[in-house]
């Protein structure tokens, strides 16, 4: 499903990313665990095409990613790629139902064919009487949850989730957790999770440990959760938005 070989990257002299080789399996839920600066999200946005690594090769769903043009990259980006955030970002001024609606429209799905499968994930996600309600008449809960049923609106082969709980109260968490392994057992859905939750990352079938750019299937020490840096969150945050907005044009 997912092949990273020798994935290297610096940010001008630092180093964060220091040779990764990884593979992750159709249907797996893996979680990425590490102290913060440890190159997590850097690989993650690696991992979605929505940054590029100095060296190494990217295979997602049988594709060699970066063989592809800037155009080519950003629909399959649109059509194979899902993205949960910290924050839901979902866009104030649509419904729930138009929210999730929005990446099929950017992959040239038709009106009728969005809502219907829009509506569909709706109901899985128990928030079908939530369609017509906009972001600010919605809990912290259920704006993730339609920030999910919008990652998987398109049928993609994998979704890529940072810090996905990481705003969420104690039961929403619980719940958006059993989703993701729900998702997993009916749709076969592959989920790579960036988390600080010890207990998400215990849920996952399996774990990988990163520290100072490097990886292993062994904690390299004692993992502590630790919140994200205002400043990473907000470089994912931009690199959502303006990553939607690219793909429109």
């Amino acid at each position: 499903m997912i092949h990273l070989r020798n994935i290297t990257k610096s940010f001008g002299s630092l180093q964060v990313l220091r040779g990764i080789d990884l593979d992750i399996n159709q249907g797996e839920v893996v979680s990425i665990v590490g102290p913060s600066g440890a190159g997590k999200t850097t690989l993650l946005q690696i991992m979605g095409t929505l940054d590029q690594p100095d060296t190494g090769q990217i295979i997602i769903d049988g594709q060699d990613v970066r063989k592809l043009s800037r155009k080519k990259m950003a629909q399959f980006r649109n059509r194979r790629i899902g993205f949960v955030f910290q924050f839901h970002q979902l866009l104030p001024e649509f419904t729930a139902l138009e929210n999730i609606m929005i990446p099929a429209f950017i992959g040239g799905v038709g009106r009728k064919e969005a809502q219907h499968r829009a509506t569909e994930l709706l109901e899985f996600m128990k928030l079908t009487d939530r369609a017509d309600h906009k972001p600010n008449e919605l809990s912290g809960g259920e704006k993730q949850r339609v920030a999910v049923a919008r990652a998987l609106i398109n049928h993609p082969a994998v979704v890529l989730a940072d810090e996905p709980s990481g705003s969420l109260d104690s039961q929403n968490k619980d719940e958006l957790h059993r989703l993701f392994f729900d998702l997993r057992d009916r749709l076969k859905q592959t989920f790579v999770i960036v988390t600080h939750d010890e207990s998400l990352a215990s849920m996952t079938d399996r774990t990988i440990h990163m520290v100072d750019g490097l990886t292993s299937s062994e904690p390299f020490d004692s993992f502590a959760p630790k919140d994200k840096t205002a400043k990473e969150s907000s470089i994912v945050s931009s690199i959502d938005i303006n990553s939607l907005q690219d793909e429109k044009q």
